[in-house]
Formats: C-alpha cells, sequence, structure tokens
C-alpha cells in the first residue's frame, strides 16, 4: 500500500466539525484507558462544543487527501495563547502530525493576537508520549494540579519568541 502524502494543515471550517468530533473521540481513548477514566473532558463534549470551538478559536486540522487525520484548538486569553485538544488518528501517529499542529496553531496565534507572549497546555501527568512533545517544542513545566487520586494535570508554557510577557493585573 503506498505512502499517503504528508497531510496539509489549514483552519478547521463548519462542516468539519462531525470528522473532529469523531477523530477526537478515536484519539483520547488511549487517555481514558491510561487513567481508567472513560469521562475524560475531551470524549465528553459534544459535536456542539466542536462546532463552537470552530466558530470562536482558531482550530486547526491535518488533511490527509480528504480525510482529517489530526486536529488542534487554539485561543488567546490575555498575552497567553492556550492550546487544546491536541489529537492525531490512531493509525497516523508517529509522523510528525502533531508537531505541524502545534507549529500552525501557534503561528496562528501569534499572528492574530499581537498580544500573545506565551504559549499554554495541559496534559496528563501519565501521558509521556504528550510530555515528550511539548518538551521537544520547548515548553516546560510549570506545576501540577492534582485532580483525583490518580489523575494530575501538568501544566507547561513557552515563551513567544521576542515579545514580552505583559505584567500581572495588566
Amino acid at each position: 500500500m503506498p505512502t499517503p502524502p504528508d497531510p496539509t494543515v489549514r483552519a478547521a471550517a463548519a462542516e468539519d466539525a462531525g470528522e473532529i468530533w469523531t477523530l477526537q473521540r478515536a484519539a483520547f481513548v488511549d487517555e481514558a484507558q491510561l487513567y481508567g477514566d472513560p469521562f475524560v473532558l475531551a470524549l465528553a463534549e459534544t459535536l456542539d462544543n466542536v462546532r463552537s470551538a470552530i466558530a470562536r478559536g482558531h482550530v486547526r486540522t491535518a488533511v490527509e487527501g480528504t480525510r482529517i487525520v489530526g486536529a488542534v484548538r487554539g485561543r488567546a486569553e490575555g498575552g497567553t495563547g492556550l492550546v487544546s485538544r491536541l489529537c492525531v488518528a490512531p493509525d497516523r501517529r508517529r509522523r510528525g502530525i502533531a508537531r505541524a499542529l502545534m507549529r500552525s496553531v501557534e503561528e496562528r496565534l501569534v499572528h492574530a493576537h499581537p498580544d500573545v507572549a506565551v504559549f499554554a497546555a495541559v496534559t496528563g501527568q501519565q501521558n509521556a508520549t504528550d510530555l515528550r512533545l511539548y518538551r521537544g517544542l520547548g515548553y516546560a513545566e510549570t506545576h501540577r494540579e492534582r485532580m483525583s487520586e490518580h489523575v494530575a494535570l501538568v501544566h507547561m508554557r513557552k515563551a513567544v519568541p521576542g515579545r514580552e510577557p505583559r505584567p500581572a493585573g495588566v
């Protein structure tokens, strides 16, 4: 079977919501199994939640042919670019798709929001793949947040080169 071409990363369109929702559900099953929790937030989202994210934020997709094989969300809050819901189809992992999506959403946030001086992402403490990816992209752990006896979230940040963070309270 021939190798699919490298995916094209583009902005999500409203009509992509169903496919992104399906992709997200397939991609986050591993996370649910890792923590023994079928109610991982990404799996509990509705199709309307995905539609809303596309309508109000910077949702990027990775497309191979006509298939969406990856997606990520970004939004600006104050001087921070928040990155979330990074997901890649299980059969397309370990091919650089997550890195391409991260670069794309970061570039989009910087371009659209001149006040964004840092990026922030959150992942689970047991998700070694995500931790390795974020660290490889320059993110550093800032703190951990205990969610339950067996789950802690790892908060990570990285500075946007050439931009100064806003002082607190501004």
